[in-house]
């Protein structure tokens, strides 16, 4: 095992400092301080960061890391720290590390044995799962699905047995496909859609996801999103995600998950509990 003493030494450290999500005043005291206090502050996006610094009264270097820097700014941010600097990384929103490349640099310098030291602060996931109305007693972070349709229904298909409250990040060109992939995998769960959080136009739509579909084609479709999906509740629901298919589209989405079509017909037969012959002639349609 090894052992950190966050505040006992007198080495450099790594402080991960979480910013508002929306509302400045959700910044932390303690949060401005490490930042006026850092010897270089690494952001994702450095312009947003400095509409941050601005506000507060922090002039500290500033310099960017993010995904397509990471392998040049990484290292020279773990030589600072070597160095016996304080380096606080920061993200645009919420906490570094989640869902940016922040977790590599952690990884370096725990590998580095270099202090990390993580502040608590604002979290859209987190914030999102409190007030969704749905369990807290177990939940998986999921962050954004894959852009491929393919690769989004496969990642769903993975999780649709948990029963653990599932917390994703969208954005507002792909919610709706999401919710049409969630809906064909999961069924018709609850689902709360959480859009601009703590800013002026913070809004939450609580329903199923039948209803989010709806919602789609009249809501305001504009902001970032956090979309908390209620879990499998039993073994029923668990297999019965393909109610609302028809034969026909239940067959091709096994295809589509790369299963033969002598395999798909005889799942489809197997799951819906009818002769393999009845869904082999609607699927030749003889």
């Amino acid at each position: 095992m090894k052992q950190q003493n966050s505040f006992t030494n007198e080495k450099g450290a790594l402080y991960l400092v979480p910013t508002p999500i929306g509302n400045l005043e959700d910044m932390t005291f303690r949060a401005v301080r490490i930042l006026q206090e850092a010897d270089v502050v690494a952001a994702e996006d450095t312009r947003q960061t400095m509409k941050l610094f601005h506000h507060f009264d922090i002039s500290s270097p500033l310099v960017s890391y993010h995904e397509h820097n990471k392998t040049m700014s990484g290292p020279k941010l773990i030589e600072e720290v070597k160095a016996g600097k304080n380096v606080a990384l920061v993200s645009d929103a919420g906490m570094p590390a989640i869902s940016d490349p922040g977790q590599e640099l952690v990884r370096e310098a725990i590998n580095e044995n270099l202090p990390v030291i993580s502040l608590p602060g604002a979290n859209a996931a987190l914030t999102s799962l409190v007030a969704s109305g749905l369990s807290t007693e177990a939940f998986q972070f999921i962050g954004f699905l894959p852009r491929q349709s393919k690769r989004r229904r496969e990642r769903l298909e993975q999780l649709k047995k948990l029963d653990a409250t599932l917390l994703f990040y969208e954005s507002p060109h792909r919610i709706k496909e999401a919710l049409e992939a969630m809906l064909n995998v999961f069924g018709n769960r609850k689902i709360t859609i959480c859009r601009e959080l703590t800013k002026r136009y913070e809004e939450y739509q609580r329903g199923t996801l039948e209803e989010a579909m709806t919602w789609c084609e009249t809501g305001k479709i504009k902001g970032e999103f956090c979309l908390v999906v209620e879990g499998a509740n039993d073994i029923e629901e668990q297999e019965q995600w393909w109610e609302r298919l028809t034969i026909l589209e239940h067959v091709n989405h096994y295809i589509d998950a790369e299963k033969s079509s002598k395999d798909a017909i005889k799942l489809v037969a197997v799951e819906r509990k009818i002769p393999k012959r009845e869904v082999y002639a609607i699927y030749h349609q003889e």
